[in-house]
Protein backbone atom coordinates (compact mmCIF):
# COMPACT_ATOMS: atom_id res chain seq x y z
CA UNK A 1 0.00 0.00 0.00
CA UNK A 2 1.42 3.27 -0.85
CA UNK A 3 1.49 6.34 1.49
CA UNK A 4 -0.77 8.50 -0.29
CA UNK A 5 -3.89 5.37 -0.15
CA UNK A 6 -2.72 4.89 3.62
CA UNK A 7 -3.42 8.29 4.16
CA UNK A 8 -7.05 8.21 2.25
CA UNK A 9 -7.66 5.09 4.35
CA UNK A 10 -6.06 6.70 7.68
CA UNK A 11 -8.33 9.92 7.15
CA UNK A 12 -11.44 7.95 6.05
CA UNK A 13 -11.03 6.12 9.35
CA UNK A 14 -11.00 9.07 11.33
CA UNK A 15 -13.85 10.56 9.83
CA UNK A 16 -15.63 7.10 10.32
CA UNK A 17 -15.23 7.06 14.30
CA UNK A 18 -16.18 10.76 14.73
CA UNK A 19 -19.14 11.08 12.83
CA UNK A 20 -20.57 7.42 11.71
CA UNK A 21 -23.70 9.12 10.84
CA UNK A 22 -22.32 10.93 7.88
CA UNK A 23 -19.08 9.07 6.92
CA UNK A 24 -18.77 5.42 5.98
CA UNK A 25 -15.69 3.76 6.69
CA UNK A 26 -12.33 2.69 4.31
CA UNK A 27 -13.48 1.22 1.44
CA UNK A 28 -11.45 -1.21 1.69
CA UNK A 29 -12.11 -2.28 5.06
CA UNK A 30 -14.33 -5.07 6.76
CA UNK A 31 -17.31 -3.02 7.60
CA UNK A 32 -18.59 -5.00 10.78
CA UNK A 33 -14.56 -4.60 11.58
CA UNK A 34 -15.15 -0.78 11.52
CA UNK A 35 -17.69 -1.38 13.47
CA UNK A 36 -16.20 -2.63 16.42
CA UNK A 37 -13.15 -0.10 16.78
CA UNK A 38 -16.48 2.80 16.37
CA UNK A 39 -17.70 1.18 18.97
CA UNK A 40 -14.91 1.31 21.41
CA UNK A 41 -14.29 4.31 20.47
CA UNK A 42 -17.36 6.31 21.66
CA UNK A 43 -17.69 3.24 24.76
CA UNK A 44 -14.45 4.45 25.73
CA UNK A 45 -14.67 8.29 25.60
CA UNK A 46 -18.22 8.47 27.28
CA UNK A 47 -17.01 6.11 30.01
CA UNK A 48 -13.87 8.33 30.91
CA UNK A 49 -16.27 11.72 30.78
CA UNK A 50 -19.12 10.34 32.83
CA UNK A 51 -17.10 9.98 35.96
CA UNK A 52 -16.32 12.98 35.85
CA UNK A 53 -19.71 14.37 35.28
CA UNK A 54 -22.21 11.90 37.38
CA UNK A 55 -25.21 14.44 37.76
CA UNK A 56 -24.68 15.68 34.05
CA UNK A 57 -25.31 12.05 32.75
CA UNK A 58 -28.29 11.27 35.10
CA UNK A 59 -30.04 14.92 34.32
CA UNK A 60 -29.63 14.12 30.89
CA UNK A 61 -30.25 10.23 30.60
CA UNK A 62 -28.67 7.88 28.46
CA UNK A 63 -29.78 9.24 24.97
CA UNK A 64 -29.05 12.90 25.76
CA UNK A 65 -25.87 11.70 27.42
CA UNK A 66 -24.94 9.61 24.09
CA UNK A 67 -26.15 12.73 22.25
CA UNK A 68 -23.98 14.91 24.06
CA UNK A 69 -20.50 12.66 23.80
CA UNK A 70 -21.41 12.21 19.75
CA UNK A 71 -21.20 15.83 19.42
CA UNK A 72 -18.04 16.52 21.40
CA UNK A 73 -16.52 13.27 19.21
CA UNK A 74 -17.80 14.98 15.75
CA UNK A 75 -16.94 18.18 16.45
CA UNK A 76 -13.78 18.66 18.84
CA UNK A 77 -9.91 18.51 18.49
CA UNK A 78 -8.32 17.69 21.31
CA UNK A 79 -4.87 19.30 22.23
CA UNK A 80 -3.61 16.93 24.98
CA UNK A 81 -2.80 13.50 24.84
CA UNK A 82 -3.97 12.95 28.48
CA UNK A 83 -6.69 11.17 29.37
CA UNK A 84 -7.17 12.84 33.06
CA UNK A 85 -6.93 16.18 30.87
CA UNK A 86 -10.27 15.20 28.66
CA UNK A 87 -12.23 16.20 30.88
CA UNK A 88 -11.35 19.80 30.72
CA UNK A 89 -11.35 20.26 26.74
CA UNK A 90 -15.02 18.65 27.49
CA UNK A 91 -15.94 21.08 29.51
CA UNK A 92 -14.24 24.04 27.52
CA UNK A 93 -16.07 22.64 24.50
CA UNK A 94 -19.17 23.48 26.35
CA UNK A 95 -18.33 26.49 26.51
CA UNK A 96 -16.55 27.56 23.56
CA UNK A 97 -18.94 26.27 20.96
CA UNK A 98 -22.44 26.90 21.66
CA UNK A 99 -23.31 26.76 17.37
CA UNK A 100 -22.44 22.84 18.11
CA UNK A 101 -25.50 22.35 20.94
CA UNK A 102 -27.73 25.10 19.49
CA UNK A 103 -31.26 23.43 18.92
CA UNK A 104 -30.32 20.70 21.47
CA UNK A 105 -33.26 21.18 23.98
CA UNK A 106 -30.12 21.14 26.88
CA UNK A 107 -30.63 22.19 30.14
CA UNK A 108 -29.55 26.03 30.16
CA UNK A 109 -27.43 25.36 33.20
CA UNK A 110 -25.35 22.33 31.66
CA UNK A 111 -22.65 24.66 31.19
CA UNK A 112 -22.04 25.32 34.66
CA UNK A 113 -22.61 22.48 35.98
CA UNK A 114 -20.20 20.79 33.92
CA UNK A 115 -17.88 22.94 35.06
CA UNK A 116 -18.63 22.72 38.72
CA UNK A 117 -18.56 18.89 38.04
CA UNK A 118 -15.10 19.14 36.76
CA UNK A 119 -13.71 21.50 39.40
CA UNK A 120 -13.37 18.32 42.15
CA UNK A 121 -11.11 16.48 39.62
CA UNK A 122 -9.22 19.44 38.65
CA UNK A 123 -7.98 20.23 42.48
CA UNK A 124 -7.83 16.38 43.11
CA UNK A 125 -5.56 15.96 40.36
CA UNK A 126 -3.67 19.37 41.15
CA UNK A 127 -0.01 19.75 41.97
CA UNK A 128 0.16 22.74 43.01
CA UNK A 129 1.34 22.73 47.26
CA UNK A 130 -0.55 23.43 50.53
CA UNK A 131 -0.31 27.21 51.23
CA UNK A 132 1.89 28.41 54.56
CA UNK A 133 0.06 31.33 55.70
CA UNK A 134 2.25 32.62 57.51
CA UNK A 135 2.11 34.52 60.88
CA UNK A 136 -1.72 36.14 61.21
CA UNK A 137 -0.48 38.54 62.91
CA UNK A 138 0.70 40.21 60.13
CA UNK A 139 -2.82 39.64 57.78
CA UNK A 140 -3.39 43.46 57.36
CA UNK A 141 0.21 44.72 57.71
CA UNK A 142 1.60 42.67 54.43
CA UNK A 143 0.43 41.71 51.18
CA UNK A 144 -1.55 38.16 51.00
CA UNK A 145 -1.93 35.60 48.70
CA UNK A 146 -4.88 33.16 47.66
CA UNK A 147 -3.69 29.28 47.98
CA UNK A 148 -3.81 27.56 44.61
CA UNK A 149 -5.79 24.91 46.55
CA UNK A 150 -8.86 27.46 46.84
CA UNK A 151 -10.86 28.35 43.94
CA UNK A 152 -13.88 30.92 44.42
CA UNK A 153 -15.91 30.35 41.88
CA UNK A 154 -19.40 32.56 40.98
CA UNK A 155 -21.94 30.65 38.72
CA UNK A 156 -25.24 32.26 37.53
CA UNK A 157 -27.13 29.19 38.34
CA UNK A 158 -27.12 27.46 41.47
CA UNK A 159 -25.17 24.20 40.57
CA UNK A 160 -24.34 23.41 43.68
CA UNK A 161 -28.45 22.30 44.20
CA UNK A 162 -29.23 20.97 40.61
CA UNK A 163 -29.71 17.36 40.30
CA UNK A 164 -32.86 15.32 38.63
CA UNK A 165 -35.03 16.57 41.29
CA UNK A 166 -34.09 19.97 40.58
CA UNK A 167 -34.05 21.57 37.22
CA UNK A 168 -34.11 25.48 37.18
CA UNK A 169 -35.40 26.91 34.47
CA UNK A 170 -35.68 30.46 35.89
CA UNK A 171 -31.95 32.62 36.02
CA UNK A 172 -31.82 33.64 39.67
CA UNK A 173 -31.57 37.09 40.54
CA UNK A 174 -28.13 36.27 42.33
CA UNK A 175 -25.69 34.65 41.43
CA UNK A 176 -24.42 31.29 43.32
CA UNK A 177 -20.48 32.35 45.17
CA UNK A 178 -18.49 29.27 46.10
CA UNK A 179 -15.23 28.43 47.14
CA UNK A 180 -13.97 25.08 46.51
CA UNK A 181 -10.66 23.63 48.12
CA UNK A 182 -8.78 20.48 48.37
CA UNK A 183 -7.86 19.75 52.57
CA UNK A 184 -4.75 18.37 53.50
CA UNK A 185 -6.24 14.83 53.31
CA UNK A 186 -6.87 15.59 49.79
CA UNK A 187 -10.59 15.52 50.13
CA UNK A 188 -12.29 18.93 48.02
CA UNK A 189 -14.71 20.77 50.12
CA UNK A 190 -17.46 23.20 48.61
CA UNK A 191 -18.86 25.87 50.60
CA UNK A 192 -20.64 28.94 50.04
CA UNK A 193 -19.04 32.35 50.37
CA UNK A 194 -20.81 35.45 50.67
CA UNK A 195 -20.56 38.58 48.17
CA UNK A 196 -17.67 40.07 50.30
CA UNK A 197 -15.32 37.05 50.82
CA UNK A 198 -15.83 36.42 47.31
CA UNK A 199 -14.78 40.06 46.02
CA UNK A 200 -12.18 40.09 48.61
CA UNK A 201 -10.79 37.02 47.01
CA UNK A 202 -11.07 38.08 44.24
CA UNK A 203 -9.33 41.37 44.83
CA UNK A 204 -6.47 39.49 45.96
CA UNK A 205 -5.66 38.22 42.90
CA UNK A 206 -6.28 41.38 40.96
CA UNK A 207 -4.20 43.58 43.48
CA UNK A 208 -1.40 41.36 44.60
CA UNK A 209 0.45 44.03 46.34
CA UNK A 210 -1.93 45.68 48.78
CA UNK A 211 -1.73 44.89 52.16
CA UNK A 212 -4.46 42.81 54.13
CA UNK A 213 -5.90 46.39 55.61
CA UNK A 214 -6.01 48.04 52.09
CA UNK A 215 -7.81 45.71 50.64
CA UNK A 216 -10.51 45.51 52.76
CA UNK A 217 -10.81 49.25 52.41
CA UNK A 218 -11.01 48.79 48.82
CA UNK A 219 -13.55 46.25 49.38
CA UNK A 220 -15.55 48.61 51.42
CA UNK A 221 -15.20 51.60 48.48
CA UNK A 222 -16.96 49.47 46.65
CA UNK A 223 -19.51 48.72 48.78
CA UNK A 224 -20.27 52.41 49.64
CA UNK A 225 -19.30 51.56 53.37
CA UNK A 226 -15.99 53.42 53.79
CA UNK A 227 -15.78 54.23 57.62
CA UNK A 228 -18.05 51.69 58.66
CA UNK A 229 -15.95 49.86 62.10
CA UNK A 230 -18.70 46.91 61.77
CA UNK A 231 -18.15 46.20 58.19
CA UNK A 232 -13.95 46.37 58.86
CA UNK A 233 -14.45 44.18 61.58
CA UNK A 234 -16.43 41.48 59.90
CA UNK A 235 -13.56 41.59 57.08
CA UNK A 236 -11.09 41.42 60.13
CA UNK A 237 -12.69 38.24 60.90
CA UNK A 238 -13.35 36.82 57.47
CA UNK A 239 -9.54 37.18 57.09
CA UNK A 240 -8.45 35.74 60.38
CA UNK A 241 -11.09 32.66 59.15
CA UNK A 242 -9.72 32.14 56.11
CA UNK A 243 -6.31 32.28 56.95
CA UNK A 244 -6.84 29.51 59.46
CA UNK A 245 -8.70 27.22 56.56
CA UNK A 246 -5.26 27.74 54.18
CA UNK A 247 -6.92 29.65 52.10
CA UNK A 248 -5.20 33.02 52.99
CA UNK A 249 -1.64 33.69 53.64
CA UNK A 250 0.96 36.14 54.12
CA UNK A 251 3.01 37.05 50.92
CA UNK A 252 6.72 36.03 50.89
CA UNK A 253 6.38 32.76 52.69
CA UNK A 254 6.68 29.54 50.68
CA UNK A 255 4.53 26.60 50.33
CA UNK A 256 5.16 23.46 52.42
CA UNK A 257 7.13 21.04 51.47
CA UNK A 258 6.01 17.30 51.06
Amino acid sequence: MDKSNLLQQQTAMGLYLRDPGHNAPPAEMDPARAQVYRDLVFANLSSLLSGTFPVLVRILGDEGWRSLVRIFLRDHRARTPKFGEIAQEFVEFLAAEPEALADGGWPPFMVELAHYEWVEMALQQSDAEPLDGGDAALLLDRPLRVSALAWPLAYAWPVHQVGPGYLPDVLPDQPTLLLVRRDEDWSVRFSGLSPLAWRLLQRIGEFPGLTGLEQLQGVAGEAGVVGDSGFMEGGVGLLRQMHGEGVVGVLGTYPLLR
